[in-house]
């Protein structure tokens, strides 16, 4: 009897392995969440020199002074710059660089810098996704191979993560409000000659059903981003529209539909998605590298490399904020309005998996260990060479609380130019409580009437 019992056991876990499936921690090692772990999973002590600080979860935000939006323009007024590195001293500092951020040293030695401040772990959340967290620690658990999701709702996934992947989809369900609105976003394009230019502006609303206070992991359907934009400039471009569904479900994968001016009529689009060209960035960059990585993520392999001491962008309210002639330059974005920071990240390496197609073979992503946003991505050719790198600049916003993730700046280093995806200069971001309309999926070839165009 008790070799029968071991011999359904030990199927029961060759058949789970067959699946990818991957089990939610015990609950003794979910009780690090109140202990040595910040309620998100990232470690809660300083490190070794105390150059990043203890998390204590107070934010330390200066709430008064100039907003745009809800977002406050200097969140730590005053503070000096405690490290600035230029292509003469980024070897002291290689360790703690991307191979994305000295290939950009090198390649604008004049103009492109690294201003470090001190650091501050902003990365908080209210306490409702701090114990939704806690309760996906023991429950939530990937399948089919890891490309789907289960027993998940409302906080961080994977707090305590044991595999590459589950630190990705910690990225995707990161912290979000209920629901945003942005007016007038920009996705801004600099060229090789060093001009800039306005691919698209857009009026953009999303939605993330994952986080709605009054869910649950048995009441959500799956779909976490539900994102609808029209397009309201430049004027050959206005009226255009997009919406889409993305979903934990790998057999669902992202629903898309998209309005045509010249067409009047609504279409899927299927193919809104991968490493199909952005057309709201004018082809400057690919669909998936938008918000440093976004939609599903079935055509990788992801190893979970560890983790390290970066410089990477962070609490950058003040570019995030700025005109648009004072937060880029010719090549970059302005270095005077950047701030870097020293934190810990987790570097997950991507590989295209056999039997798929991607255009960049191998990528490097660094997620922050407090938030689990990518901040830095390099990505690689069919031959191994450094062709792409990306920045994300994620903003504190205290009226959440939480860090946010909006603008992603994804440069190619071969055709040497910037996409900047979502740039919120000029424009207006507000977080907002959930509304009662939800997002409903348009029928395919519907005739609308022609928008005005502006």
């Amino acid at each position: 009897m008790h070799k029968k019992t071991a011999l359904w056991a030990a199927l029961a876990a060759v058949l789970m392995g067959a699946q990818g499936a991957h089990a939610a921690v015990s609950a003794e090692e979910a009780a690090a969440l109140k202990g040595n772990l910040t309620p998100l999973g990232g470690e809660k002590a300083a490190n070794k020199d105390g150059s990043i600080p203890a998390w204590t979860g107070a934010q330390g935000v200066a709430t008064s002074g100039a907003k745009v939006g809800d977002i406050p323009v200097q969140p730590f007024p005053g503070e000096k710059r405690v490290v600035q590195i230029t292509a003469q001293n980024m070897a002291q500092y290689a360790d703690k660089l991307s191979e994305g951020t000295q290939a950009l040293l090198k390649k604008y030695p004049d103009s492109f810098r690294v201003d470090v401040y001190p650091t501050h772990r902003t990365a908080v959340a209210p306490q409702y996704v701090y114990d939704n967290t806690a309760k996906n620690a023991t429950q939530c658990q990937t399948k089919d191979d890891g490309k789907s999701l289960q027993g998940c709702y409302g906080g961080i996934p994977f707090p305590i993560p044991k595999a590459g992947i589950e630190v990705v989809w910690n990225h995707l369900l990161r912290v979000e409000n209920e629901a945003t609105d942005v007016t007038n976003f920009k996705n801004i394009v600099l060229t090789a000659d060093g001009s800039r230019t306005l691919a698209t502006q857009n009026d953009q609303s999303n939605q993330y059903p994952y986080y709605y206070k009054d869910g649950s992991a048995d009441k959500w359907s799956g779909e976490y981003f539900l994102m609808r934009f029209a397009t309201t400039a430049p004027p050959f471009k206005a009226g255009e529209s997009l919406v889409f569904r993305d979903s934990i479900d790998v057999a669902q994968s992202r629903q898309a539909w998209q309005y045509l001016v010249g067409q009047r009529r609504v279409r899927r689009a299927p193919t809104v998605a991968y490493d199909t060209p952005d057309f709201v960035a004018s082809g400057a960059n690919y669909f998936d590298e938008v918000m440093g990585l976004m939609g599903h993520i079935d055509r990788f392999d992801w190893k979970l490399v560890g983790k390290k001491e970066m410089y990477v962008p962070y609490n950058a309210n003040e570019v995030v904020t700025a005109k648009l002639d004072e937060a880029y330059g010719q090549h970059h974005l302005n270095p005077d309005k950047v701030r870097w920071e020293l934190h810990r990240v987790w570097e997950v390496e991507a590989t295209v998996a056999g039997g798929k197609r991607h255009a960049v073979a191998k990528r490097k992503f660094y997620f922050d260990e407090d938030s689990w946003m990518v901040l830095l991505m390099d990505g690689y050719d069919s031959e191994g060479k450094l062709w792409r790198t990306t920045q994300i600049t994620p903003f504190v916003l205290p009226s959440t609380p939480m860090l946010a993730l909006k603008p992603a700046h994804i440069f190619n280093l071969q055709a040497n130019t910037m996409s900047t995806a979502q740039s919120l200069n000029d424009g207006v971001f507000q977080d907002s409580c959930r509304v009662d309309r939800v997002f409903r999926p348009p029928v395919s070839a519907v005739v609308l009437p022609a928008p005005a165009r502006g």
